[in-house]
């Protein structure tokens, strides 16, 4: 007994998956903005086919806009300035370097307005050939070393993010010993469950990041590592105390746990101002808005997230009669993810057949049953998109280089790495007639997809292409063989 026709919903599909009624049609909010079939059926970005792209610059191929980049970045600046001018007179937006980083980025972000938030030496490092002013720069990190301390001190930034109370006394002793004073502000874990993947859930109590605010989590009765770390912050002549920060995770879409966030912050700024007599002018609320990789993803826009947190932070300052501190917030994801998409060619394709007792919706276990499952191999893979085997991250992906009337069939988007799990994009529904050297394009692949890739297997890493106004340019150049060779001293 076989399964049902590929016209229909296989049972192999999540729940969430539906069949398209149009395989060709784009859904807008994967996509950016000048991304569009022309005329003969192919995928373009301002005008240029992707066979285009391929011809210049090969696969695989990260594609961004770079209007789409501006845009969304100006769009963050504009919504939360607009909501929090009568608040604090405005918010500074701090780009989540490690979401996606390189020189010309950087220089959009400083002339767009916003700021840069890095996350080591290294990215400090781009900040620093691009020429953005160190006192718009923050770095973060949980393990920083004494040279990222002595390179954040000599780009004279404008915050270190201090993770821990040993990190404290170490950023302190530091400073001093140049003689001078390190503006820092103190991560806080607010003990807030983030709706996300477990590893990208960053407040919660039992992790790496932050200071607890939890009680009797010092050797001090009854004083949590938030608490005494102000009270040392404050002792350190060296250290000016700008304020507070917390970042409840990554790819969220509810807004309750940003707004609990900020008012257990503000809670806390308010009752360490009045115990210890200082005024602390600054709050970060972190990022990790969510972005849409999927047609069931409903991501809020902008203006949306900016009216919501101000409505909190307007009303628990009045609640707590204090002056709101001034805002910060850092969105990557939500500025980059969808600027992008990833370029592939097809190469091998296979079908198997999937016992029903595999899959979940099947509801005929016990029976011999079996659907079809298309495995359709592309020329990158787990090296350009870790996402899916890190978090179980789920993808879209369309044919590129042509439109198809042919029936939809479940496929398996999977790379060319020596591992199973090497999996682009788990559920999609691509046309039966896809075959080798047609192109594949995966939206929403802006962020953590070049950031996190890997020579694994040896495939050089790929080449990221900014577009802008039809005109196409290398941002990244991509590796060769040589470039691997290079680094291997054994000759």
């Amino acid at each position: 007994m076989t399964g049902n026709s590929l016209n229909h919903a296989s049972p192999l599909a999540p729940e969430w998956l539906a069949v398209p009624a149009d395989l060709n049609r784009l859904h807008e909010p994967l996509w950016a903005a000048g991304v569009a079939r022309n005329d003969a059926g192919e995928l373009a970005i301002d005008g240029i086919p992707v066979s285009e792209l391929q011809r210049q610059f090969g696969t695989p191929l990260f594609v961004m806009s770079e209007n789409d980049f501006r845009a969304r970045a100006r769009a963050f600046s504009d919504a939360f300035n607009d909501a929090f001018a009568d608040i604090c007179g405005g918010v500074d937006v701090y780009y989540a370097g490690k979401s996606f980083l390189c020189t010309a980025v950087v220089r959009w972000v400083e002339e767009e307005g916003l700021r840069l938030d890095t996350a080591s030496g290294g990215e400090l490092a781009v900040a620093d050939r691009a020429g953005i002013p160190g006192a718009d720069v923050a770095l973060h990190g949980n393990n920083k070393s004494d040279a990222e301390i002595h390179r954040a001190l000599d780009m004279k930034l404008g915050r270190i993010v201090v993770d821990s109370l040993v990190e404290l006394e170490r950023v302190a002793k530091i400073a001093s010993e140049r003689g001078e004073t390190a503006k820092v502000m103190l991560r806080l874990t607010p003990g807030v469950h983030a709706h996300t993947h477990e590893f990208i859930a960053t407040a919660h109590e039992d992790q790496k990041f932050g200071l607890s605010m939890a009680e009797d989590t010092t050797d001090q009765a009854g004083l949590s590592a938030a608490e005494e770390a102000v009270a040392a912050a404050t002792s350190y002549h060296s250290i000016e105390l700008l304020g507070l920060h917390c970042h409840i995770g990554s790819q969220i879409f509810e807004p309750d746990g940003f707004a609990l966030a900020a008012v257990k912050l503000l809670n806390f700024l308010a009752a360490m101002q009045e115990k210890y007599s200082i005024v602390l002018p600054e709050l970060d609320l972190g990022g990790g808005y969510g972005i849409a990789y999927t047609p069931v993803d409903t991501p809020r826009p902008p203006a949306e997230i900016a009216q919501a947190m101000a409505a909190v932070v307007r009303s628990t300052c009045a609640e707590l009669g204090i002056t709101s501190p001034r805002i910060s917030i850092e969105p990557g994801r939500a500025i980059v993810g969808s600027t992008t998409f990833t370029l592939y060619e097809v190469g091998t394709l296979k079908t198997v057949r999937v016992d029903a007792a595999a899959a979940e919706n099947a509801g005929n276990a016990g029976e011999n049953v079996t659907y079809p499952r298309r495995y359709v191999s592309v020329d990158g893979g787990m090296s350009d998109n870790a996402r899916p085997v890190l978090y179980d991250a789920d993808y879209s992906a369309i044919v590129a280089s042509r439109t198809s009337e042919a029936a939809p069939q479940l496929s398996r988007v999977v790379g060319k790495h020596c591992e199973s799990g090497d999996i682009v994009v788990r559920d999609v529904y691509l046309p039966e007639d896809v075959a080798a050297g047609d192109l594949l394009a995966v939206p929403g692949t802006g962020a953590y997809c070049w950031a996190l890739s890997s020579n694994y297997n040896y495939l050089a890493r790929p080449g990221v292409v900014a577009v802008r106004d039809g005109s196409a340019r290398l941002i990244v150049r991509g590796e060769t063989e040589q470039d691997l060779l290079n680094r291997d001293m054994g000759v």
